[in-house]
């Protein structure tokens, strides 16, 4: 069965960065995405600076749900 993968949160970097320690220290493996720095990598620019993604896997969701809930409450 194939687990799909779901974008969580978008946010800067440090917001994001801090994010995914908290999943990874549940067990929670998460992914970032930049499209800015992956396309200046790239030799074009895409996206935005501040509009970095986080992704975990579909059958986490349940488990990460509270450790975002309670982060996006601590941090807007």
């Amino acid at each position: 069965m194939k687990d799909n993968i779901l974008k969580i949160y978008t946010g800067s970097e440090v917001p994001v960065r801090l994010l995914k320690g908290l999943l990874e220290e549940n067990n929670i493996y998460s992914i970032i995405k930049d499209e800015f720095q992956s396309s200046i990598s790239a030799g074009y620019v895409k996206g935005v600076p501040s509009a970095i993604d986080i992704y975990i896997k579909q059958s986490d969701l349940e488990k990460a749900k509270p450790i975002i809930d309670d982060f996006i409450k601590n941090n807007n």
